[in-house]
């Protein structure tokens, strides 16, 4: 569903912009294809007032031209047209020696979010699984049962636990799995979440959907929610979606602080990256 929908919103988009166009002028045109950015850059100025300490200026202006980018790329290009682009990887040769990881997305995305780690991973013969979550606005604990599923599935094929890797909404999307599931799980998995609204966020109350609701800010679902005990948080004071700032930091997790970067950034940096390889060394691969 998410893929559908984002196709239909791109399709309207270009729709919307050829009749201005055809009507006021192709620059009009062009101008109203460019309102996602000018309302972006809203988020990205309200934080010099919502964050302590405020990213300055000049961090703000460089999150933002790189936001601009990563999510017309993601919600014009990769997740409508190329959600399957980068499928499942579980090798039969994989030896039992070899940590999985499991890539889950964020509110309003699919599985494409990862189509950049998931191609660097397969070239390492690394097995992975990035479940679409579904229903994209129905409750997050719904969720659990597809994770569930992509641990199993990736415990069969390599013989140990995967590091979970999880970008916004998916962060805790995992913490409901682990409320659920993790009973029937003999440790607590290694987890790396990137930008995950874990005290909720002051944007959500503007989302739309079960999921938006639960995860606004100091919200009875998110503070009744399960802690994961070996945990990095990857989070930016330049986070548009999720702020205040500290809210993406898990109580007794390993907090790393990236400026200038947005929050669909977060998933491109090259911080996070490494750190998911030293999870990977560690458990073994």
């Amino acid at each position: 569903m998410n893929g559908r929908l984002q196709r239909i919103w791109v399709i309207v988009r270009l729709a919307v912009a050829l009749g201005v166009g055809w009507q006021v002028g192709w620059i009009w045109g062009v101008l109203t294809l460019s309102l996602h950015a000018a309302v972006l850059a809203l988020g990205f100025v309200q934080l010099r007032w919502v964050n302590r300490p405020a990213p300055t200026w000049a961090q703000l202006l460089r999150a933002w031209a790189r936001e601009v980018v990563a999510s017309e790329l993601a919600f014009s290009w990769r997740q409508p047209w190329r959600e399957w682009a980068e499928p499942d990887h579980l090798p039969e040769s994989a030896p039992s020696a070899r940590t999985g990881v499991l890539l889950v997305h964020g509110f309003g995305c699919n599985r494409a979010r990862w189509n950049g780690w998931m191609r660097r991973l397969r070239a390492q013969g690394v097995a992975f699984v990035a479940p679409t979550l579904e229903p994209a606005f129905g409750s997050i604990d719904d969720y659990a049962d597809e994770i569930e599923a992509g641990v199993r599935r990736l415990e069969a094929a390599t013989g140990r636990p995967p590091v979970l890797v999880a970008h916004s909404m998916g962060g805790l999307a995992l913490r409901a799995w682990w409320r659920r599931f993790g009973a029937g799980h003999a440790r607590p998995p290694r987890v790396i979440t990137l930008g995950s609204p874990h005290g909720g966020t002051r944007m959500a109350r503007f989302g739309q959907g079960h999921n938006a609701r639960q995860m606004r800010l100091g919200s009875p679902w998110v503070t009744e929610l399960s802690l994961l005990t070996d945990v990095d948080c990857f989070w930016t004071p330049c986070d548009q979606i999720v702020n205040p700032a500290e809210t993406a930091i898990l109580p007794g997790a390993r907090a790393h602080r990236l400026d200038g970067v947005g929050h669909m950034g977060l998933v491109h940096s090259p911080e996070a990256w490494a750190c998911l390889q030293e999870a990977l060394q560690a458990s073994g691969s």
